[in-house]
């Protein structure tokens, strides 16, 4: 990072990874943001630029989300289903795909529901005002989806589900979209599609991470 301040370069993603190297390691979000300033000021003599900040609280709050999804079946922000809980979902359903006269993808579906990228307006607004966007969100997703259905936050901007096949996935599919559609619109609106799952669990693990990688250039 100061290497590349002194470069008079951009120092944006240096912060991010800085912020998630240092929630990895426990560091508080406080004395992070605090070495941030300091860098800066040893460097350059300036307070940190608002985008750094904003990008090592993101990386710092991802880091540490991500610790507390390997600690519980549910995101403790959302209450959707944690990353972990979604594989051995599937784990479960792949292992029993070979008893079943039926494959797997073609009784189940992921249905993906991606938020639009959020408008800076402030570092707090950056780092919590997704979260709780995700989480009305995952309300509505959850009000369509109420059965058996598995609900899991995956990535940033994004809510997987995974939903059996029949007549009325596309209806209700739509039915979300309805409901997400006049509240989302000041903020972007929201995507929804259907990805089919793949024929084997090792490729399911990988459409997963795919699924997951950070969506900021959405």
């Amino acid at each position: 990072m100061g290497e590349a301040l002194i470069a008079g370069h951009t120092a944006t993603d240096a912060c991010e990874v800085v912020g998630r190297l240092q929630g990895s390691q426990g560091v508080s979000l406080e004395e992070t943001l605090a070495d941030l300033r300091t860098t800066y000021d040893l460097v350059l003599g300036t307070e940190p630029a608002f985008t750094d900040a904003c990008a090592v609280a993101l990386g710092w709050s991802e880091a540490t989300l991500a610790y507390l999804h390997q600690l519980s079946c549910a995101d403790p922000l959302t209450g959707l289903a944690s990353m972990a809980h979604l594989r051995g979902r599937l784990t479960e359903l792949y292992r029993g795909d070979a008893r079943g006269r039926v494959p797997l993808r073609e009784r189940h579906a992921l249905v993906v529901v991606e938020a639009a990228s959020p408008r800076l307006s402030g570092i707090a607004d950056e780092v919590f005002g997704l979260d709780l966007r995700m989480s009305r969100i995952g309300e509505s997703a959850r009000s369509v989806f109420s059965g058996d259905e598995t609900l899991c936050r995956i990535g940033p901007r994004r809510i997987v589900v995974l939903a059996a096949r029949g007549e009325d996935l596309p209806r209700r599919m739509a039915v979300l979209r309805s409901l997400l559609e006049v509240g989302e619109r000041a903020h972007g609106g929201v995507r929804i599609w259907g990805e089919s799952l793949p024929l084997v669990a090792d490729q399911a693990s990988s459409l997963l991470d795919e699924l997951s990688r950070d969506q900021a250039s959405g």
